[in-house]
């Protein structure tokens, strides 16, 4: 299945990866210059919260295309259990 983000989802993707981007440059810079732990990790725990909440925007549009190829026809040859399966997969890679 390819992705297909636009408009406003992918700007609000983007935008996320955009803020954990800086968050992980944030920290990296912080390590380097000997920064306090508790510091360090308070900023990694806020990329990490950004990548968990891109992620789950990706996943949700994709679950979206998902259920719009069944309900045209256009998936051909995966179940319904085959296609939660694989999104169960997905879902649980961002847990």
């Amino acid at each position: 299945m390819e992705l297909d983000l636009a408009g406003a989802e992918l700007k609000a993707v983007l935008n996320r990866l955009r803020r954990a981007q800086g968050q992980i440059a944030g920290v990296i810079r912080m390590i380097e210059e000997g920064r306090d732990c508790e510091d360090v990790v308070t900023q990694l725990a806020a990329a990490s919260r950004a990548l968990d909440r891109a992620g789950f925007a990706i996943i949700a549009t994709g679950l979206q295309q998902c259920l719009t190829e069944v309900e045209d026809g256009r998936r051909s040859g995966e179940s319904r259990d085959e296609m939660r399966a694989r999104l169960e997969k997905l879902f649980l890679s961002l847990a």
